[in-house]
């Protein structure tokens, strides 16, 4: 198989080097990664400056870009010639939960993977605390696994997979689920501060509080031990209600002279 690896924390970060550890040997892998951290970038494209790429060891090449420049450049450039079969983005330090996928790096690099009809993959080791021991060995066997079962044909079109793995050795982990995106409470404080010039500057300073209860939740799933598996849906799903809006809409557009 040709697998792409990109990620958000930065071709050096240790959980993509894991991954490369892991999967490298079993696979066609080509690492793209940005060269310095970018994460909670969310899903930026850089049009309005150029790109370099640069060739840091076999198959690993770092880029001045974001994660989406990454799998961009290595779609239509870096592999234009023997497209991968799926992309994996990771391995994300810290979890990409609820709705925290939207501002993600990580997710945003398996989503424009998708959005070019590869299938993309997010995963990222869910931590409580920077100085654990992080096990990203046991989110790179899981992808493996998960790569070897064909997990990446197995997801609808236009359909990005997300997993949460928690901070555990493998062995300790209960099993996999197949989960939804759940809600993720943050609070709303900003610090304010003042510079050395007495001009006031701003940190975000908001706290995780929680997740809101849904059983089915990705969020639900970490809490109780297991790997969670949430695909996450890019452009339509039909299987929506949508008729309250879609009398809405009917009730505006009729105040439109034809």
């Amino acid at each position: 198989m040709n697998v792409l690896l990109s990620n958000d924390d930065g071709v050096n970060a240790p959980g993509i080097r894991s991954l490369f550890k892991i999967i490298g040997p079993l696979h066609e892998t080509t690492m793209i990664a940005p060269l310095e951290e970018r994460s909670t970038t969310g899903h930026s494209l850089s049009l309005d400056k150029p790109l370099r790429l640069e060739r840091l060891e076999d198959n690993v090449y770092g880029c001045t870009g974001f994660p989406g420049d990454c799998v961009l450049m290595g779609v239509g450039h870096v592999l234009k010639s023997r497209r991968p079969d799926v992309v994996v983005s990771g391995i994300n330090r810290g979890a990409n939960l609820g709705q925290d996928l939207y501002y993600s790096g990580t997710v945003a690099a398996a989503r424009e993977a998708v959005f070019h009809r590869v299938p993309g993959i997010a995963v990222s080791l869910v931590l409580h605390q920077l100085t654990d021991i992080h096990h990203y060995d046991s989110a790179a066997l899981f992808i493996s696994r998960a790569l070897e079962a064909k997990i990446h044909l197995c997801c609808p079109p236009m359909t990005v997979i997300n997993i949460n793995v928690p901070n555990l050795p493998l062995e300790k982990i209960k099993g996999c689920k197949l989960t939804e995106v759940g809600f993720r409470r943050y609070s709303e404080e900003i610090h304010a501060r003042m510079d050395a010039r007495a001009r006031e500057y701003y940190w975000i300073a908001g706290i995780y509080e929680g997740f809101d209860e849904n059983p089915k939740s990705d969020c639900q799933a970490v809490h109780d031990g297991y790997i969670s598996i949430t695909p996450h849906g890019l452009i339509d799903d039909k299987s929506r209600d949508l008729t309250g809006l879609a009398a809405v809409v009917e009730k505006l557009n009729a105040q439109f002279v034809s």
